[in-house]
């Protein structure tokens, strides 16, 4: 009987699986404005709250903008404390619908586009 029980919660030791964290992002230009400039806005997602959002003139800063938010939010959604802010986390161009996975300090999360996550628009024909 001992045996059997042993087998029984060995079974039941097995490791969970867990979904990793991950955050929605968009990603697109500004259109011109009253701006001489080109912008690039960026929106932070988790789930169906926005965590940040902002411009920024080039797109690999509006990436890097993006990472180092999904980074501190995640940091403060295990009460960790965030790491550092140093001129080159999180640096890098992040093209508009690429998937990436994030690991800065000692979280790991992926962003995902938006765009992925809306259902399909269904069009009728009359």
């Amino acid at each position: 009987m001992r045996a059997g029980m042993h087998r029984t919660l060995a079974l039941r030791a097995d490791v969970p699986t867990v979904h990793g964290l991950e955050f929605a992002y968009s990603l697109y230009p500004l259109p011109p404005g009253r701006m001489p400039f080109s912008r690039w806005r960026w929106e932070l997602w988790h789930g169906s709250s926005l965590v940040a959002a902002g411009w920024r003139l080039a797109r690999a800063d509006a990436g890097r903008a993006l990472r180092v938010h999904a980074a501190d939010h995640g940091h403060r959604l295990f009460g960790l404390p965030a790491p550092a802010r140093e001129p080159h986390s999180g640096g890098g161009d992040l093209t508009p619908g690429a998937t990436e996975r994030l690991a800065i300090g000692s979280i790991t999360a992926l962003l995902v586009p938006r765009a992925l996550e809306r259902p399909a628009v269904s069009v009728s024909v009359l």
